[in-house]
């Protein structure tokens, strides 16, 4: 069980990191080349959806990755 927790929890984080290095900063990042082509392919309105999209799975991430990790350290024995 607890293997199996930690396992999700890297997953979770990795999950994480990779979603919030997508996102648009005030560069544009890499979320720049990805909605770059979705812009020129179906117009804005496609654009700012992907960016909405990132915005609800960076929360529910992060949210997974919070639930995970207090339950984790209920679990492990110190």
């Amino acid at each position: 069980m607890e293997i199996t927790l930690k396992i999700l929890l890297v997953v979770f984080a990795i999950g994480l990191i990779a979603v919030v290095l997508l996102q648009k900063g005030k560069s544009a990042g890499l979320s720049g080349a990805i909605s770059g082509g979705a812009e020129h392919l179906f117009g804005k309105q496609k654009a700012r959806g992907l960016d909405l999209f990132l915005q609800r799975l960076t929360a529910g991430l992060a949210t997974g990755f919070f639930l995970l990790s207090l339950i984790l350290s209920y679990f492990i024995e110190w």
